[in-house]
């Protein structure tokens, strides 16, 4: 009996855990910066929510690139930056005193499960990716 688990087929970057828990953090982060006091609107408020924002909206363009290994990683890699970059507007929200360090940890925990998932992904490059169907000049028909 072939007891190897059959992967399945992920049709959408919505059907990953990790968009699913990134956007699911994005909208905390957004719930909890509507609390946000007035002067920080652009500065903090805008910036926490365009970062926590930007880690969903490159695993998208991760997933729409995976025809090219080297493209998928990169955008990967901006997703783990914008991670480290909401990361660090929680701590200006901490010091600032603007959430509680009970809420801090439990979405700094979050984002170092989000890293843990995406750089799952990288090493794993080559299951996400599919190869080129872009024919190659040798194997287009010529016309007569």
């Amino acid at each position: 009996m072939d007891e190897r688990r059959e992967a399945k087929r992920i049709n959408s970057v919505r059907e990953l855990n990790v968009y699913r828990l990134a956007f699911e953090t994005a909208m905390e982060i957004f719930e909890l910066s509507k609390r946000f006091p007035p002067e920080e609107k652009f500065s903090l408020t805008d910036q926490i929510r365009k970062s926590s924002r930007s880690v969903c909206t490159n695993l998208a363009e991760a997933w729409r690139k995976r025809r090219y290994k080297a493209m998928f990683i990169n955008k990967l890699t901006d997703s783990e930056q914008e991670a480290a970059e909401t990361q660090t507007w929680l701590e200006f929200a901490l010091a600032c005193k603007y959430i509680h360090q009970v809420t801090f940890k439990a979405l700094d925990e979050k984002y170092e499960h989000i890293f843990a998932q995406i750089v799952t992904m990288e090493r794993r490059a080559d299951s996400f990716c599919r190869s080129s169907t872009v024919p190659r000049p040798s194997s287009i028909a010529k016309k007569e």
